[in-house]
């Protein structure tokens, strides 16, 4: 465990030492703020349907969906594809490290940034707090939601990352990947006849899920899906970081 720490307390300063990092940071904070302002706006108008703006905040529109697609590759892409570049990795490997305790590692400090970019929004709730009465329970499994695919959508990168020693490359192989979850509802909609297969695609949508969550009524089935899945692309990382290590 304390190898693992090392390298988690090592991404991190690797993070927060680069300009990227708060560029990231400060990009997202204020898009979020913006699209939270249009969202209590839209809401405040006469004649809307009574919706707290937190449901919509938490995955009830297209921009929560596009941020992620957007911020988490750039947040996993220079992960292990910056090492392969410099040569560090070999590095890595040829220390008493194993291959899941790199990615365990590196995944961790991924995870951490991430939910460092999603603590400030708790000011959204503060605010609305102050000016009317809120239920903490949806806000609290929104939040978690939130959590839950970040989990999957930061493995997915991780795996991505491993793949390329370009982290341009590694930002679009994972947006590739982030993007086929995406699209599961609409595949579903559009394209799927079959009654088992749409019901095995309504199991993976992460879209009702979040929303489902965001309204107070979290779903066992997005924790197991996200934490399975997500553990998976981790264990494909780890096999892709020891085909490496043969060559």
């Amino acid at each position: 465990m304390q190898k693992v720490l090392a390298i988690v307390r090592r991404e991190m300063i690797a993070y927060f030492s680069s300009p990227l990092a708060y560029i990231v940071i400060t990009a997202f904070l204020l898009m979020q703020g913006v699209i939270f302002f249009l969202v209590v706006t839209y809401l405040s108008q006469p004649g809307q349907a009574a919706m707290t703006p937190l449901r919509l905040f938490f995955g009830g529109t297209i921009f929560f969906w596009l941020f992620l697609l957007f911020v988490v590759p750039v947040i996993t892409m220079r992960l292990l594809a910056e090492e392969q570049r410099s040569g560090t990795l070999e590095v890595l490997l040829t220390s008493p490290l194993t291959e899941g305790q790199v990615i365990a590692g590196k995944f961790i400090a991924a995870y951490l940034f991430y939910v460092v970019l999603w603590l400030p929004t708790v000011l959204y709730v503060a605010i609305l707090e102050r000016h009317s009465d809120i239920d903490l329970g949806p806000v609290a499994a929104g939040y978690l939601g939130v959590l839950l695919v970040g989990f999957l959508f930061l493995a997915v990168g991780t795996f991505a990352s491993t793949l390329t020693n370009n982290q341009l490359i590694a930002a679009i192989l994972a947006f590739a990947g982030l993007i086929l979850f995406f699209i599961v509802p609409l595949v579903e909609q559009l394209m799927v006849s079959s009654s088992g297969m749409k019901a095995a695609l309504g199991y993976m949508s992460l879209w009702d899920a979040v929303d489902r969550f965001a309204q107070g009524l979290p779903d066992t089935r997005l924790a197991v899906y996200t934490l399975s899945a997500g553990l998976f692309f981790l264990y494909l990382a780890a096999r892709s970081l020891e085909a490496r290590k043969g060559r």
